[in-house]
């Protein structure tokens, strides 16, 4: 059990931008794809539909964008465009490995909920040595809504056996961590330099901001 408090922590950690360094190829991969359909985008764009997931990022081309495809074509070419990166070359961020062997060893429950499918998250786990350390791995897939929509971290507590104020959920997105909080979960902000201008609104809405994954050692 973990030593303050003697309390079981149960942790919820987005993937992209918390555990792994992959949003500067996510956005590349994704302002590609919108020039190749003929629509000019930023960076805003990108931070806005992050949280939706492939199948949610794809609706909102769509229907937001009017991209001239269906949701399921979009989505199939933003998960092909991305496999490869994530079977090959998206590394760890710094400190991830040896932070959660650390907590997983003083009796965390060490869980993830992303946006990203199974067919990319999986495979970059399980070859960065990630993949046994978690208790759940959970893409919005599992439970066909987004992290913009509350009942989700709900959904994940009551599988986790929890009230979801006991859930501690750690991401760099904006969206995200407001709605966490919203849901009732304890909401960490974390650092990633795709939310740099984000930073003080993170900070202002969470229960905890982290500069780096390895402050969350201080928690053992």
């Amino acid at each position: 059990m973990m030593r303050k408090g003697n309390m079981k922590r149960i942790y919820l950690f987005d993937f992209d931008g918390t555990l792994v360094d992959s949003m500067p190829t996510f956005g590349a991969m994704m302002l590609q794809i919108l020039r190749d359909y003929g629509v000019s985008a930023g960076d805003d764009l990108i931070k806005a539909i992050t949280p939706l997931g492939y199948n949610g990022a794809a609706d909102y081309c769509r229907t937001v964008l009017s991209i001239d495809a269906t949701t399921e074509e979009i989505a199939t070419r933003m998960k092909a465009d991305m496999q490869e990166a994530y079977e090959k070359r998206i590394e760890e961020k710094a400190g991830v490995t040896e932070t959660l062997r650390a907590l997983k060893a003083e009796g965390a429950s060490l869980n993830v909920l992303t946006a990203s499918p199974h067919v990319t998250l999986d495979c970059c786990l399980k070859r960065l040595g990630l993949w046994e350390l978690f208790d759940h791995v959970w893409s919005c897939e599992d439970f066909h809504t987004t992290k913009s929509d509350p009942a989700i971290y709900r959904a994940a507590a009551k599988e986790l056996g929890c009230p979801v104020s006991s859930v501690i959920f750690v991401d760099d997105n904006l969206g995200a961590v407001s709605t966490a909080k919203e849901a009732g979960a304890i909401a960490y902000g974390i650092y990633d330099p795709s939310s740099e201008d984000m930073k003080e609104e993170i900070r202002a809405v969470c229960n905890r901001y982290l500069e780096n994954f390895s402050e969350l050692l201080a928690e053992i």
